[in-house]
């Protein structure tokens, strides 16, 4: 039992910080970005280049990743996605094509081998006689504090004040002189940035591949629709209660079915509360 409360919570951090990026956009910029998985991609092959061909330790390797893809996130906004936001279909076509023409780059540059990048802590820790990866315990420190800081820096920060005012109505922040444009592109930024953080944490313990932006754009989606579109808090909900799930699917069942429980989950909140967990009710 300590075993699955331990994993579980390791994959609820990671599907969280994937999930709470993704619903974070969608939540200000109202658009669903199907290239969320390749910040998560990004960031992954980043720390394995600085580290295996820069030579360069893994904690500055690792901030200048999160940065780059952070800053990736920001033009990518500003290049391709602000000139069709008032298209919700043109939004997600430019991101879906964002995201192919960056598995390609991936393959390309780097073929189709899976790359190691080194763990933060290489040795397995015992916690009352259970062994835990190291690397799977600095995954869920990091993944708890960088969903607490952006906590903190939407709710007692002056521009997550911003933030949530653009989130609540776009319209009247804009009348109060809130820089939308501007909200955007920090907003994308900060969803690129934790989404590559989790490629950087979980890239030492998951395979690294041109093809790994799926899984985790599938999982932030399932968490998102289960939690609500744009309820961070719903997000975060979900995204314990579907990595717990899969956790106890792999340990007492079996593995190649964990893929079946997001689906599950996805297919009971449509049929049973479709606006999620703790999403606003749908208005007919």
């Amino acid at each position: 039992m300590l075993t699955v409360l331990i994993y579980g919570a390791v994959t609820s951090a990671i599907f969280a910080m994937l999930a709470v990026g993704f619903t974070l956009i969608f939540g200000v910029a109202r658009i669903l970005n199907l290239a969320h998985g390749t910040f998560y991609a990004i960031g992954a092959y980043a720390a394995f280049t600085l580290t295996a061909v820069y030579k360069m330790p893994l904690l500055p390797a690792a901030i200048i990743s999160v940065a780059f893809v952070a800053a990736f996130g920001v033009v990518m906004e500003r290049v391709l996605v602000r000139p069709l936001r008032h298209s919700a279909l043109a939004v997600l076509m430019i991101t879906l094509a964002v995201s192919l023409t960056m598995e390609q780059v991936l393959f390309l540059v780097f073929g189709s081998q899976s790359k190691n990048v080194p763990a933060f802590i290489n040795h397995p820790i015992y916690i009352h006689g259970v062994s835990v990866d190291g690397q799977r315990l600095v995954a869920l420190g990091v993944g708890v504090a960088l969903i607490a800081a952006l906590w903190l820096f939407i709710q007692r920060t002056r521009l997550g004040s911003a933030i949530l005012a653009i989130s609540q109505d776009p319209e009247a922040a804009q009348y109060m002189g809130i820089p939308s444009n501007r909200i955007f592109s920090i907003v994308m930024g900060l969803s690129a940035a934790i989404a590559g953080a989790a490629g950087v944490i979980a890239s030492p313990f998951l395979t690294v591949r041109p093809t790994m932006d799926l899984i985790p754009m599938i999982t932030a989606f399932s968490v998102v629709i289960v939690g609500g579109l744009g309820s961070i808090p719903g997000s975060i909900l979900a995204a314990c209660l579907i990595g717990y799930s899969e956790t106890i699917v792999a340990f007492y069942f079996n593995p190649q079915w964990t893929g079946a429980v997001s689906l599950l989950a996805v297919l009971l909140t449509l049929i049973l509360k479709p606006s999620g967990l703790m999403g606003k009710p749908i208005s007919s």
